[in-house]
């Protein structure tokens, strides 16, 4: 198994940016893709971003496409989410995922993800 740690979450106004960082421990970080997904109160968990081994393949929500970048570390065994003009509807409890099944192509299932952070809470005011 993998384990996940989230940081970087806080409060930001309306336009702003924040980075997420997700460190990983427990396996070879570079053998499976990472992803991050948000859940907003009373909603369901949703996909946010994910990336592969070597930052090849990517994908991005249509909500977050522009705004945000996911990108990887595997000398640190970390993954980023950069968060650009933040707005309102962003705010969510993030969490990074790891899909220890796949290397190179990823995935936009939840389901697919089989370890998850704690979570990182990501308030944006308007």
């Amino acid at each position: 198994q993998v384990q996940l740690v989230e940081s970087g979450g806080g409060l930001v106004q309306a336009g702003g940016s924040l980075r997420l960082s997700c460190a990983a421990s427990g396996r070879t970080f570079r053998r499976y893709v990472m992803g991050w997904f948000r859940q907003a109160p009373g909603n369901e968990r949703t996909f946010v971003a994910a990336i592969n081994w070597n930052g090849g393949g990517i994908i991005y929500a249509d909500s977050v496409k522009g705004r945000f970048v996911i990108s990887r570390d595997n000398a640190k065994n970390t993954v980023y989410l950069q968060m650009n003009s933040l707005k309102p509807e962003d705010t969510a409890v993030y969490y990074c995922a790891a899909d220890l099944r796949r290397i190179l192509v990823v995935s936009t299932n939840k389901e697919d993800y089989d370890s998850w952070g704690q979570g990182t809470q990501v308030t944006v005011s308007s």
